[in-house]
């Protein structure tokens, strides 16, 4: 049987002993992933954007680098799909826009957590039902980020479904933000939320309920804790830096797993 839109048979992964995934929104970001950072790397799915490649890490580790789109409801739909086909961990690897003014454009964060508010996500389990990575693999994430790179944050994210209104952006094609999402950075500054991004909230949520594991690292491409519109344009000259210590990071530990150095609850 195939899956409906990633193409390939249910027990295709299982049959090549690929069970570890490293989940991008960005196709391009996957297939950087596979070129240059997996060894014998196959293109499995190309469909509706949906990019997948098998490939090995440099310790002959078998890895899916996956595309999951943008926002919820296309990263329900991969990941859905990915967990009938028998992936038992995913790492997001991300970009992420900085809430907190102490973690500037270049920095990392792994995140425990997410305020979800999300629409897909309500199919999946309440809203009341929490939205947590496994503690485990975030936190050999954490310390393995750590050693590639020296800002490195841990903590919670605010996961939402709109890019421009509900991450109060102004000066869009809808400069007029409804009230609730006025005053929303702030907000979130005061309760401890470090950043925005669109997966997450989703994706934790989906781990918790299907019984797999989950994390996410995400490289901070903006400073949405500023005023000032031009912060948002350092994504240029940073972008690559982040993106490719991000994946290092998620690498290494999936590595940790195969090799027994980090072991998860079943």
């Amino acid at each position: 049987m195939l899956l409906n839109h990633l193409n390939f048979s249910i027990d295709f992964l299982s049959n090549r002993n690929v069970h570890l995934c490293l989940l991008s929104g960005d196709p391009s970001r996957t297939r950087m992933i596979a070129e240059k950072y997996l060894r014998n790397s196959e293109l499995v799915c190309d469909n509706r954007g949906l990019i997948c490649y098998i490939g090995e890490t440099s310790l002959e580790i078998p890895i899916l680098a996956a595309t999951s789109g943008m926002g919820a409801p296309s990263t329900s739909i991969v990941v859905n799909e990915l967990a009938q086909a028998g992936i038992e961990v995913i790492i997001r690897v991300g970009t992420t826009g900085s809430i907190q003014k102490y973690i500037t454009p270049g920095s990392l964060i792994v995140n425990y957590a997410s305020l979800c508010k999300q629409g897909a996500a309500k199919d999946i389990a309440p809203n009341e039902y929490p939205s947590v990575a496994c503690p485990l693999l975030s936190t050999d994430l954490y310390h393995t980020a750590k050693g590639i790179h020296p800002s490195v944050y841990f903590g919670i994210n605010a996961s939402v479904d709109t890019f421009y209104e509900g991450q109060e952006r102004y000066g869009n094609a809808n400069p007029k933000l409804l009230r609730k999402q006025q005053g929303l950075i702030k907000e979130y500054q005061h309760l401890n939320i470090l950043n925005f991004e669109m997966e997450t909230g989703t994706l934790f949520k989906m781990a918790s309920v299907y019984k797999f594991h989950a994390t996410s690292i995400c490289g901070v491409v903006a400073a949405r804790y500023s005023e000032n519109e031009e912060s948002e344009k350092l994504i240029h000259d940073i972008v690559e830096d982040v993106t490719d210590k991000t994946i290092l990071s998620a690498l290494k530990t999936l590595e940790n797993i195969q090799s027994g150095k980090l072991k998860l609850n079943n």
